[in-house]
């Protein structure tokens, strides 16, 4: 209990510069959805406390464990989130559970204002024949798997039986992942990429990625900057079929009304057309393939399981409208073999107990970020808000959250100037201090700031003895250690 003793004392410090009538909020989530809101709530609000909880002991979200290693100018962010941080109104409780260690129940007792932003932390699922064989992953987790987080160190995805992988979906994170399976290990070395993912990389047989799409290339998910780096490799193969290029009415229609996917489509024009027509010896490759959707996996004939081949059915497009194509099956089939599966479909939240719950869109029934007590839309949770992935799905660029959190903190002041919610004395609403408490009677090792601050110096130094911008420590027991020293 060592840390948390520390953790207390550094709190309760902080418990004493506020007065006893104050406004107390509790986000839950530490990456950018939860600084965004905690930011733009410590400006619109002087008489605010905010405490952020995160069951990781290291906050940030997915700017640690989602964005690739190769983009280190996307994970800047951090600076400014570690100023908000840092700030004397704010605290952070690491490697505390949400809905174990803490109920929703409890922190809305404890706090006049709880935000919801844990995110995204499951996937969406094809429901199709063998989709849980051996080798097919989803491509959060080969991400969480490359980028350290302490969940997914041990996953192991077999690079080495075959030299073909294949990606399902051809958003920004699809892009992620087959760049760094075909980027050269050499690169990646001077990046934060996990130690064991990197030797996985250094032995991997993957010289071929197809990047699988259900639409055509006007529909691609990704943004033109993920793809013009993805098109940009140095020594890599690029392969599309000149006839999925033809374009229909609509999608005419939907390239003139949207600037992105205009864009997208030129790039990829333009990379059909200007590369050779067949690879070089040993150069990796990589194909995008459009029209088609996965039908089933296919099993190898050893018996052990593995996934060999995904059975595809090819698409046509049909609908009427801009942006109302839907890919619909041409029951024309056609098998890809691999080694390795990578799902990029799509993230999906998770409910806790108490949380209303809109399971079909994987999202907490919201209006501006008030939480709904059910779809109808009717009746507003009074105290509980969402920001982030929860609130809108797993949608939209960093940045994104800067405008959803924005949003959420106006329903919370409109909400505050109406009085729907008040400012409570400490005796009602103890936030902080009632939060301690309840963690201390539960012997829950808490991880303050100053405690990641700590594993943040022993990464970055064992980072330098390999040139490297951070080491990144991969499990919990690590974590915890480097939090306490």
């Amino acid at each position: 209990m060592t840390i948390f003793f520390h953790a207390r004392t550094y709190l309760s410090r902080s418990i004493s510069t506020v007065s006893s009538r104050h406004l107390h909020i509790c986000i839950v989530g530490s990456g950018p959805a939860g600084f965004y809101t905690a930011e733009k709530m410590l400006k619109a609000h002087q008489e605010a406390q905010v405490d952020i909880i995160d069951r990781l002991p290291t906050p940030f979200g997915l700017v640690r464990s989602g964005v690739a290693p190769d983009h280190p100018e996307t994970k800047i962010v951090i600076n400014q989130f570690t100023r908000v941080a840092q700030q004397e109104r704010v605290a952070f409780f690491g490697n505390v559970a949400f809905g174990s260690d803490v109920s929703l129940a409890q922190l809305r007792n404890l706090y006049d204002v709880v935000v919801l932003a844990y995110g995204a932390e499951s996937d969406r699922h094809l429901d199709i024949p063998g989709e849980n064989l051996i080798g097919i992953h989803s491509a959060r987790e080969f991400v969480w798997w490359y980028n350290g987080h302490p969940d997914y160190r041990n996953l192991n995805p077999d690079l080495k039986s075959s030299d073909t992988a294949i990606v399902l979906g051809q958003g920004n994170v699809g892009l992620d992942v087959a760049r760094i399976l075909l980027r050269s290990t050499s690169e990646l070395a001077s990046t934060d990429i996990a130690s064991h993912a990197l030797t996985a990389l250094e032995e991997s047989s993957i010289r071929k990625v197809y990047l699988v799409g259900r639409r055509g290339p006007v529909q691609a998910a990704c943004t033109a900057k993920e793809l013009r780096e993805v098109l940009g490799m140095k020594d890599l193969y690029i392969q599309i079929n000149g006839a999925d290029l033809l374009k229909t009415r609509e999608d005419e229609e939907e390239m003139m009304n949207n600037r992105i996917r205009r864009r997208v489509y030129e790039l990829i024009q333009k990379a059909a057309t200007s590369g050779p027509s067949q690879p070089s010896p040993g150069q990796r490759e990589l194909h995008f393939v459009f029209f088609h959707k996965p039908d089933r996996f296919l099993q190898s004939e050893d018996g052990r399981g593995r996934v060999s081949a995904v059975r595809f059915e090819k698409t046509a497009l049909r609908g009427v409208g801009s942006g109302k194509q839907v890919a619909v099956g041409t029951e024309e089939y056609e098998d890809l073999s691999c080694g390795i599966v990578l799902k990029s479909i799509g993230y999906r939240s998770v409910p806790v107990d108490g949380l209303p719950f809109d399971h079909h869109q994987g999202v907490v029934p919201n209006k501006r970020g008030r939480v709904l007590t059910d779809t109808s839309g009717c009746l507003v949770e009074t105290g509980l808000y969402v920001c982030g992935w929860l609130k809108r799905g797993p949608t939209g660029i960093i940045a994104t959250n800067l405008y959803c959190a924005d949003e959420t903190v106006g329903s919370i002041s409109e909400d505050l100037e109406k009085g729907v919610i008040a400012a409570s004395s400490s005796l009602l609403n103890p936030g902080r201090k009632g939060l301690l408490q309840l963690l201390d009677n539960k012997n829950v090792e808490v991880v303050p700031f100053s405690g990641w601050e700590r594993i943040d110096s022993k990464e970055k130094m064992l980072g330098s003895l390999r040139n490297k911008p951070r080491e990144k420590l991969v499990s919990w027991e690590e974590l915890l250690e480097a939090a306490k020293e």
